[in-house]
C-alpha cells in the first residue's frame, strides 16, 4: 500500500500501489496502481474526508465496463487530474456489482439530476455520504458540449472552499428528495388482468416490427419481456405475442449481438438491427436469455430455440465455471484496448484459416466483407439470410452447406483462441449464480440433459457451501478464497428461484428444503411490517443515506418480482397458505406503482 496520501510517480515511471491493493475485486484492482490515491468504500476513506474536511469523489463501475476504461485511461492514469483529486478530494473507487445498494442509491441520484445514468458513475458528495453533483463519463478536458473533468474538478474545489455553506444545503435537499416516501400506502387497486393486457399492448406498440425487439437503438435483450409474451400468447391465442417474441429470440440469434463463433451473447446492440453489439458478455444475460429460449422451445415445439439455449451453455459451462462450481460474472468488450478486437474478422483473416473456397463461402454466408460491418474494415459475423436461402442460392444440399459451416466455425473459434482474450471477470455473485442455476435446471428439465441439472446442483452446492457466513446468512461475492459482502435481496430471490427450478427438475427434496429455509431468512431479512414488499437492503447491511425497495425489472429482473414468484410457488408447492399470502401482500404494495406503466414490469407481471 502506499505509504503516503498522495501517491508520487516512482523513478522508473510507475506508480506504487494505493489502497485498492488488498482487494479481491477485479474492478478494484484494475486501479491499484492509478497515480490517484483511491480508497476502497469504507470507514477510513470518510474519516480521511472529515478529518481533512475535503469532498469525496466517488467513482462507480465495473471490471468489463468499456466506458470505465476510457475515463481511466484519459484521467485516473494521468498525474495532472490525479493531482487534484489527490490535493482536494477523498477518492473511493466502488465495483457495482459488489456493492449494488450504493450504486443503486447514487444512481439513482444521477438520473434525477441529469435526466439519465450509466458507468462509470461520477458522484461528488460530502463526508457525511450526501451527494451534491453527479454524471457519468467525463473526458479530461471539455469537448463536445460535454464538461471537461479538470475542470469539474476546478469548480468544485472553489465552491467548497470558497461557498461550502452552499454545498451542504444542496446535499441537504437532495438527500431528503430520494428519501422513499414512507407515508404511502400499499395500493387499494385490486389486481386484475387489465395492467397484463396493458402491459402486452404497450409492449406491441413498442414492437419493432421489421427487426425485432422493442423501441429503437441502442436495443436491449430483455428476456422477461420475451417470457411474458409467451405466457400471453397462452391467456390470449389470438394475440401476436408469439410472433413477436419469436421474431425478436430468431433475429437476436441471426445478428452480431449473438457470438457466432464461440457461442453466447453480447449485452445489447447499439444499432436497432442488432448487429454491432456492446461486447461484454454478462452472465446474467446468458441465463436469463437461455430460459427464454428453453421456453419458447417448450411452447412452439421449434428445435432451434433449443439449439440456442444448448450454444448459450456450450459457452457458460466452457468459459464461465469456475473448476469448483460456480460461474464467472462477466467478459470484457475490450482487448489490447479495442472493443471487439476479439470478436470481428477480415476476408483474408478466415481465408487464412479456412482456405480461399470455403473462406470465401463463409465470408458470403456471414457477411464478412472487405469493407466490413464494423470500423476499420472489420466485419462482425452475423446471419443475414437463412441458411436454407443461402443453400438454394447457391445450389447446395442444406444439411452439407450446414455442416460445412460448423467445420468452419470450430477451425475459426481454434484460431480466435490464440488471440488476446478480453479480461474475465472471475468474481462469482451469488445473485446471477441463482439466476443460472435457474437456467441448466429449467434446461435439464425441458430437454432431458443430466449434464445441465449436475452443473446447476455443483453451483448450487459452491454457492451454498461457501457464501455463507458463521451464522448461515448468504453472502454476495466470492473470489480466491474470499466470500465478502452481506448477501441483498436479489441474492436471496434469484438463489431461491434456482432451487426451486432445480427441485422441479430432480425433484430432489433437499433442494426444495433449501428454498424454503432461505426463503425464510429472507423474509426475516428483509420484508417491511408497516409497507409491505422487500427492501433492497436488510439485517446485517450497511446502513446507507437511504434504504430503496427495487421493483423496476431492468436488465435484470428486480428482487421483489422474483420474490412474488417464488412465494406463489413455494406456497401451492408445500400447501402454506402464509407464503402465498405474503405475495398477495406483495403484489398489492406496488400495485398502484406497476398498473401506471406496465410494460416496465413485466417479471412481475408474471407473478
Amino acid at each position: 500500500m502506499g505509504s503516503s496520501d498522495d501517491t508520487e510517480m516512482k523513478t522508473d515511471g510507475t506508480h506504487p500501489a494505493n489502497h485498492l491493493i488488498h482487494e479481491k475485486s477485479p474492478y478494484l484492482l484494475q486501479h491499484a496502481h492509478n497515480p490517484v490515491n483511491w480508497y476502497p468504500w469504507g470507514d477510513r476513506a470518510f474519516q480521511k474526508a472529515r478529518e481533512t474536511n475535503k469532498p469525496v469523489f466517488l467513482s462507480i463501475g465495473y471490471a468489463t465496463c468499456h466506458w470505465c476504461h476510457v475515463m481511466a485511461h484519459e484521467s485516473f492514469e494521468d498525474d495532472t487530474v490525479a493531482r487534484l483529486l489527490n490535493q482536494h478530494f477523498v477518492s473511493i473507487k466502488v465495483d457495482r456489482e459488489e456493492r449494488p445498494d450504493i450504486d443503486k442509491i447514487y444512481m439513482s441520484v444521477c438520473q434525477a439530476m441529469t435526466g439519465h445514468g450509466g458507468w462509470p458513475l461520477s458522484v461528488f458528495i460530502t463526508p457525511e455520504g450526501k451527494p451534491f453533483f453527479s454524471g457519468t463519463y467525463f473526458p479530461k478536458s471539455s469537448r463536445m458540449g460535454m464538461p471537461g473533468f479538470v475542470d469539474v474538478l476546478e469548480k468544485i474545489h472553489q465552491i467548497w472552499t470558497q461557498d461550502p455553506a452552499r454545498i451542504l444545503e444542496s446535499a441537504d435537499q437532495i438527500t431528503q428528495a430520494i428519501q422513499p416516501n414512507e407515508e404511502a400506502a400499499p395500493s387499494d387497486i385490486s389486481p386484475d388482468m387489465k395492467a397484463l393486457e396493458n402491459g402486452y399492448g404497450q409492449l406491441h406498440q413498442a414492437f419493432d416490427s421489421k427487426w425485432g425487439g422493442f423501441g429503437g437503438a441502442p436495443k436491449f435483450p430483455t428476456p422477461h419481456n420475451l417470457t411474458f409474451l409467451l405466457r400471453w400468447h397462452i391467456h390470449d391465442p389470438a394475440s401476436n405475442a408469439l410472433e413477436m417474441a419469436e421474431q425478436t429470440l430468431t433475429a437476436m440469434r441471426r445478428g452480431g449481438m449473438f457470438d457466432q463463433i464461440g457461442f453466447g451473447f453480447h449485452r445489447y446492440s447499439v444499432d436497432e438491427k442488432w448487429l454491432v453489439p456492446h461486447f461484454e458478455k454478462m452472465l446474467y444475460d446468458q441465463a436469463l436469455l437461455a430460459m427464454a429460449y428453453v421456453e419458447a422451445r417448450l411452447l412452439t415445439r421449434n428445435a432451434a430455440f433449443e439449439t440456442v439455449a444448448r450454444e448459450i451453455f456450450t459457452y457458460v459451462l466452457r468459459d464461465m465455471t469456475d473448476p469448483a462450481g460456480g460461474f464467472y460474472s462477466a467478459e470484457d468488450a475490450d482487448s489490447e484496448g479495442v472493443e471487439g478486437r476479439f470478436y470481428v474478422w477480415t476476408p483474408g483473416e478466415v481465408k487464412h484459416v479456412l482456405g480461399d473456397d470455403v473462406g470465401d463461402l463463409y465470408c458470403r454466408f456471414y457477411d464478412i466483407s472487405e469493407g466490413g460491418n464494423f470500423e476499420d474494415g472489420q466485419s462482425i459475423p452475423h446471419i443475414s439470410r437463412t441458411l436454407e436461402a443461402f443453400s438454394r442460392h447457391e445450389g447446395m444440399d442444406a444439411d452439407v452447406l450446414r455442416g460445412l459451416m460448423e467445420d468452419a466455425r470450430a477451425k475459426l473459434f481454434e484460431a480466435r483462441a490464440k488471440r488476446v482474450h478480453p479480461l474475465k471477470d472471475d468474481k462469482v455473485l451469488t445473485s446471477w449464480n441463482g439466476l443460472m442455476i435457474a437456467a441448466l435446471a429449467k434446461a435439464s428439465a425441458a430437454f432431458g440433459e443430466s449434464r445441465y441439472h449436475e452443473a446447476a446442483t455443483r453451483a448450487a452446492r459452491f454457492i451454498l457451501t461457501h457464501l455463507r457466513d458463521e451464522s448461515g446468512r448468504l453472502l454476495r461475492r466470492y473470489r480466491k478464497g474470499e466470500p465478502a459482502h452481506p448477501a441483498y435481496l436479489d441474492d436471496y430471490a434469484f438463489m431461491i428461484w434456482g432451487l426451486i427450478e432445480l427441485y422441479e427438475a430432480t425433484f430432489d427434496p433437499d433442494h426444495l428444503d433449501q428454498a424454503l429455509s432461505l426463503n425464510e431468512e429472507m423474509v426475516r431479512l428483509f420484508w417491511d411490517e408497516a409497507h409491505g414488499g422487500f427492501h433492497f437492503t436488510g439485517e446485517g447491511n450497511e446502513a446507507l443515506i437511504t434504504r430503496s425497495k427495487e421493483i423496476y425489472d431492468g436488465a435484470t429482473p428486480s428482487g421483489n418480482s422474483i420474490a412474488a414468484l417464488n412465494l406463489l410457488r413455494l406456497g401451492r408447492m408445500t400447501g402454506d397458505m402464509a407464503l402465498e399470502i405474503r405475495a398477495e401482500q406483495l403484489i398489492q404494495a406496488f400495485w398502484g406503482q406497476v398498473v401506471k406503466q406496465p410494460m416496465a414490469y413485466t417479471q412481475f407481471l408474471l407473478a
